[in-house]
């Protein structure tokens, strides 16, 4: 009585159930995994961001397609500040940068048409292509010395039924930002296939060498979708508000139509809408002290490679995520399991992130510091002594 879509395999994965074992014994884990900033130890200004929320106009139900003017107009002076320009009217809100891409694949997409997606990259795109009847077609990431967009596997991916290429920027877990060069072949690629460029860049503001990056929000050489939203910006995930920005040649009509695809769902709610302004002003603390830890954490945990040879890290350049290169003696789902159950440690496999082969963990740069230092300790420690 089920639709195709929602076949999914429900049972829990030996991973899982290894941490399900460990929560029900009561251990006590060093999670690596944490990605949860309200989780992570971060004293944010509660007077404000509640304050935020409690104002008459919340009362009253103007139901816009787009978002409130008001929302849209504090998101334009979000790019602003960056030097970026973005017109209000280029915006349309939703509650999540997930619910942007299924507007994005409704809009884009009939039954069985394809989306290019990195790999690896996060796993969230299986669920929704499933959901919207989209077909995901990989192209692969490549590290050499940093990680580069494989051109000619994106040429060998693309068909006739293809409607978009995906890039997240910086990449999650990765943390690779697209190049110049990578930009502009992209751009091309696009127009030579008849293609929408959606760029995922929640990420985009957390540069590890304090450059800004430039967004690709305003971008003309190909029609593209920019998504962003509170919860990486702001550091504040459950403030739901996120955004599509719209550009380049036939941003009109898509605009028209994703207006349509809102207006169906007007999922935002005017209190967040509301106290957008203040929401995204947060960032400007909050950012400094996400990057702070992120810093601290990568510090620390190139002082403990440097005193040991069997594990090294992958480059990265922004985002919250670090790689670290194991020794290939056993899966990486295995390796998890036993720093779960042997030393109380949570990391991802690189499976979890579609990695071509074994040899990856993935931990998170923004857990608390102390456990960060005492989680790398126990990993290490377990990989060097095999």
């Amino acid at each position: 009585m089920f639709s195709h879509r929602t076949e999914w395999n429900l049972a829990s994965n030996r991973f899982t159930e290894a941490q399900n074992e460990a929560r029900q014994s009561g251990a006590k884990l060093l999670d690596l995994t944490i990605s949860n900033p309200t989780h992570a130890g971060f004293t944010c200004d509660q007077a404000t961001i509640l304050g935020a929320l409690n104002r008459p106009e919340s009362l009253q139900y103007d139901p816009q397609p787009k978002g409130l003017l008001v929302a849209r107009e504090a998101v334009a002076e979000y790019y602003r500040e960056r030097g970026e320009s973005v017109d209000p009217e280029s915006l349309i809100l939703t509650t999540s940068t997930s619910e942007g891409y299924s507007y994005l694949f409704r809009l884009l997409c009939n039954p069985g048409d394809e989306v290019l997606v990195p790999k690896p990259s996060y796993p969230l795109f299986d669920f929704l292509a499933d959901l919207d009847d989209v077909k995901l077609t990989p192209y692969l990431l490549l590290y050499d010395h940093g990680w580069h967009v494989d051109l000619p596997c994106l040429r060998n991916a693309v068909t006739e039924r293809s409607r978009a290429i995906v890039v997240v920027d910086p990449n999650n877990p990765t943390g690779s930002y697209a190049s110049a060069a990578e930009r502009e072949a992209l751009n091309k690629f696009c127009a030579e296939h008849n293609l929408a460029l959606i760029v995922d860049e929640v990420f985009l503001d957390y540069s590890h060498d304090g450059q800004r990056r430039p967004s690709f929000a305003g971008n003309r050489e190909a029609l593209t979708f920019v998504l962003s939203g509170l919860s990486k910006i702001s550091g504040l995930p459950q403030m739901k508000l996120a955004w599509i920005a719209a550009s380049g040649q036939d941003a009109e009509p898509a605009l028209a139509r994703l207006e349509v695809i809102a207006d169906t769902y007007l999922s935002v709610n005017a209190p967040i809408q509301h106290a957008a302004n203040p929401l995204l002003e947060q960032r400007k603390t909050l950012q400094t002290m996400l990057l702070q830890r992120v810093w601290e954490n990568l510090n620390e945990l190139d002082t403990q490679l440097a005193a040991q040879k069997a594990c090294s890290r992958l480059d990265v350049q922004g985002g919250w995520c670090v790689i670290i290169r194991v020794p290939v003696v056993q899966s990486d789902e295995d390796l998890a399991i036993d720093l779960l159950r042997d030393a109380g440690v949570l990391v991802h496999p690189g499976h979890f992130y579609d990695f071509p082969r074994e040899g990856y963990l993935v931990v998170s740069l923004i857990t608390p510091v102390d456990n960060f230092r005492e989680g790398v300790q126990r990993l290490l420690a377990l990989c060097n002594s095999r």
